[in-house]
């Protein structure tokens, strides 16, 4: 049996887990990465990377179907599904190649295998079930990563087989292109695909328990959503549940229950389950040595310790939001404050911003209006439409809003929220402008660069304030 031992051992090697691990490098510590799969975790091989890949071939697709409207001809447009899945699982290998590259930079020793935590002196011993047989790792710190996996219904008949109900995994692989598809949930994970699918020519039915779609953003932008969405050729059914799926010999049967109680039959050859996720707590040995598990999370307090000696946790384990972003930033603050840095701040929750990649895309950072009312706060609102902008009219992208919310009193900007092409990149704006406490004056005195879509968040801003130029 082999023995490491080291200063700081990381279970999972997914975003919050690598970027430990490199931060930990980086301060000194001598450290090790265990992973039974491929570097960077989900999000790099099933989650965010590839999907975004396969989003990237529905824009350029939908572009090419609207190519006259650029004074452009293309003909005979079409696609090849295994060729689209073929990039997209380039783009994942090539970044797993990455990660490899930055563990073997930063001196991180990488095991590869299954890890169990037992009790040991000064943290969690870890067991390491290899191929070639167990290796103990013992170390001062352990901090666990192992981020979460899809949620099922635990109902008979509701779950995934990986022929005709999907979880995001296999439909980021599918067998075939399904000319009916059933979408069940409309967070971030199930409007992209239903965005994507729909987009190469399935007809696409979304199905949501609560009233609306996209139920974390603003009520205002989810509204906005659900009509381009069903403008592009979507049904979707909100206030509705899946009762059950009756599987025939090539398709699914789905009973909805409605709103008004009476129930619809839709018919797919696919069904996508996408209705949240579940932390990866099991067989670690977590309550063992004394963690407490809640509701699928690891219980953790402000500097993501567990309550047990020399043991963390962070990212997708701990809880929402379930962000990439959240976890890496969750791993960089739990080994600075292992290593006694200064200047080390616990996250805060409402500074982190949430995109949806869908046509078109989604992004937000802090509170809803509804939500800033609901703590008190009497609010400034600002919008700015896409077709008052230029850039946004240039790109033939003319559809889309960017809205604001500010405190009257004070002027502190409590939220933001936009739809329409590029949002994803240009939410990080406010993103800042949140982390660095800045009031309506610092936005609206801020020089924006024209023409660009950008120019938007600043008429924003003007708008809340009764100064808006463009509209």
């Amino acid at each position: 049996m082999a023995e490491v031992n080291c200063d700081l051992v990381v279970i999972g090697s997914g975003p919050g887990g690598y970027v430990a691990a490199i931060r930990a490098s980086q301060l000194g510590m001598k450290t090790v990465i265990i992973e039974r799969d491929a570097l960077g975790g989900v999000c790099l091989n099933w989650g965010c990377i590839p999907t975004k890949a396969l989003l990237r071939t529905a824009e350029v697709y939908t572009n090419m179907k609207h190519a006259e409207s650029f004074g452009l001809k293309a003909e005979g447009i079409g696609f090849d599904l295994d060729a689209v899945v073929k990039r997209s699982r380039g783009v994942s290998a090539q970044m797993e190649k990455g990660i490899g590259y930055l563990m073997k930079k930063n001196k991180v020793e990488v095991i590869n295998g299954t890890a169990r935590l037992e009790k040991g002196t000064n943290a969690p011993t870890v067991k390491v079930k290899t191929k070639d047989g167990e290796t103990t790792v013992k170390a001062k710190h352990v901090i666990v990563a192992t981020g979460a996996r899809a949620r099922t219904i635990p109902q008979a008949g509701l779950e995934p087989d990986g022929k005709f109900i999907w979880t995001a995994k296999e439909a980021m692989v599918p067998d075939v292109m399904p000319k009916k598809l059933l979408v069940i949930g409309s967070g971030a994970i199930g409007i992209e695909f239903a965005s994507f699918y729909n987009a190469l020519g399935a007809e696409t039915t979304v199905v949501e328990m609560v009233d609306r779609i996209l139920p974390a953003e603003d009520a205002e932008i989810s509204k906005f959503a659900e009509k381009q969405f069903k403008k592009q050729g979507m049904k979707i059914l909100t206030s509705a549940s899946v009762e059950k799926l009756d599987k025939g010999k090539d398709s699914v049967k789905a009973t909805i229950k409605l709103k008004d109680g009476k129930t619809e039959t839709v018919e797919a050859d696919r069904v996508v389950l996408a209705i949240g996720i579940t932390g990866n707590t099991e067989n670690l040995g977590l309550e063992a040595v004394g963690a407490k598990i809640d509701r699928g999370h690891v219980v953790v307090n402000e500097w993501l310790e567990t309550g047990v000696k020399g043991l963390y946790a962070i990212g997708d384990i701990v809880g929402a939001p379930w962000l990439a972003h959240k976890a890496s930033h969750e791993g960089t603050i739990c080994v600075e404050k292992i290593a006694g840095q200064k200047g080390v701040h616990p996250l805060k929750v409402s500074l982190i911003p949430g995109c949806t990649y869908s046509n078109p895309q989604i992004a937000s950072v802090g509170l809803t209006e509804a939500k800033a009312k609901e703590q008190g706060h009497k609010v400034k609102v600002g919008r700015f439409p896409f077709n008052g902008n230029g850039k946004a009219v240039a790109l033939g992208e003319p559809e889309g809003m960017v809205k604001t919310v500010f405190d009257e009193k004070t002027g502190e900007l409590l939220g933001a929220h936009m739809i329409g092409a590029e949002v994803t990149e240009l939410i990080q704006g406010f993103g800042l402008a949140r982390s660095m406490e800045a009031v309506e004056e610092d936005l609206m005195h801020a020089i924006f660069p024209h023409p660009t879509l950008s120019e938007m968040m600043h008429e924003s801003v003007l708008d809340a304030y009764g100064k808006v130029i463009h509209i």
